[in-house]
């Protein structure tokens, strides 16, 4: 069985966030056929610790906002090197280079079809530019503990 249409937008809406926020080699497999549980995983870059936090809050702010949706589980947010949203018909990886070639992921699910995403050529996003000379470790609350949090908390 295919990921449902639903899951597959859901994980557009978060591959767009993690562009937006400037992650890097964004991709989705379809793992609905060998695990059931979910339909999605999304995996992408972040150059930082800082920056993978950004990404990580970005995307969970964008599926509320979108979707609806807050995650059932969060990991890694307080090392930066690997977070993992969990939405239940989507799971979000957001990791370091180093953790990203370590684990690997891509090869765990090589046989899995890979989503085509449709995002946006470089440049072509409305996100923060570079020539607004923001980077990602300008953002605050990375961490997501700040007040700003508790809207998309509350909505379940």
């Amino acid at each position: 069985m295919a990921a449902f249409d639903e899951s597959i937008q859901m994980a557009r809406t978060a591959a767009l966030a993690a562009d937006e926020m400037k992650g890097e080699d964004i991709v989705a497999f379809d793992v609905s056929e060998p695990l059931g549980l979910t339909d999605m995983f999304l995996i992408a870059t972040g150059s930082s610790p800082r920056h993978v936090l950004s990404i990580a809050e970005e995307v969970e702010k964008q599926l509320y906002l979108k979707h609806g949706l807050n995650p059932r589980e969060r990991e890694g947010l307080e090392e930066g090197q690997w977070v993992l949203l969990d939405f239940g018909d989507i799971v979000v990886h957001i990791m370091d280079q180093d953790s990203r070639d370590f684990y690997d992921l891509e090869r765990l699910w090589k046989d899995c079809p890979r989503t085509d995403l449709q995002l946006p050529e470089r440049g072509e996003s409305e996100g923060v530019s570079e020539e607004d000379g923001a980077d990602a470790d300008e953002f605050e609350d990375a961490e997501g503990d700040g007040a700003d949090d508790a809207e998309f908390e509350d909505a379940e």
